[in-house]
């Protein structure tokens, strides 16, 4: 029997150009979804799996967030060494890319659909980059602080060392409306992610303002890196 991943390389739906991508992750409601159709960001991530986040939500919930994001916003569900089964269930519900923490599953099953991955790196597994560089199944990284979704940055200067390619690039890890500018300049990521630094200020859900800020920043670092 031949054998294929549930994965595959066919990423040309994601646009890899000069403007910076804005990823708000760990939605929990509708209503955060709303936040982001009304700022035009470019993927939305949902935590599922991992009950030891706050952030965590089930498929059901996901998909009535979904259901309530613009179709030109991207899915994404970020997850930690999921199972076959798990991913599986993020396909059915319609998610455009898995978000993966850890390891990443294999599986024998031909007629599953494919979907592309976001690998996540943090700052005490970067070394493993190299492993994933030339895996055809990945569509891009995400690079983050220790503890992801901690709201604590990393010394961005480790992101120099790795080579970039045709697949995206995302920098996470105490992402803010205030430094956010000062991270696309330091870095020149393809897209900046975030969450707790768009969160209220007691981390209960998602604040408007914050994300309006945060989505008028990276804007502004655009037009700013147009100039030159």
């Amino acid at each position: 029997m031949n054998t294929q991943n549930i994965y595959n390389n066919n990423n040309k739906d994601i646009n890899i150009n000069s403007n910076t991508k804005v990823k708000i992750c760990g939605l929990t409601s509708p209503a955060e979804a709303r936040y982001l159709n009304e700022n035009h960001v470019d993927f939305a991530g949902m935590v599922l799996f991992f009950p030891k986040s706050k952030r965590n939500i089930s498929i059901e919930q996901a998909k009535e967030i979904m259901a309530a994001l613009d179709a030109s916003i991207k899915r994404v569900a970020v997850v930690v060494s999921p199972s076959i089964e798990q991913v599986r269930q993020i396909e059915a519900a319609g998610f455009d890319y898995v978000q993966i923490h850890g390891e990443i599953p294999e599986t024998e099953a031909e007629a599953a659909k494919a979907i592309p991955i976001l690998k996540a790196f943090n700052v005490s597994d970067m070394d493993s980059y190299e492993k994933y560089h030339n895996d055809s199944r990945i569509a891009g990284y995400v690079f983050d602080a220790i503890e992801p979704g901690s709201g604590k940055t990393f010394d961005w200067k480790l992101v120099d060392n790795i080579p970039r390619d045709e697949k995206l690039l995302l920098l996470a890890g105490g992402l803010n409306p205030d430094n956010v500018r000062m991270a696309i300049e330091a870095v020149h990521p393809d897209g900046v992610d975030v969450s707790s630094g768009v969160e209220n200020d007691d981390k209960a859900g998602k604040n408007p303002e914050k994300i309006h800020d945060f989505v008028a920043a990276v804007k502004s670092s655009n037009m700013t890196t147009a100039r030159h």
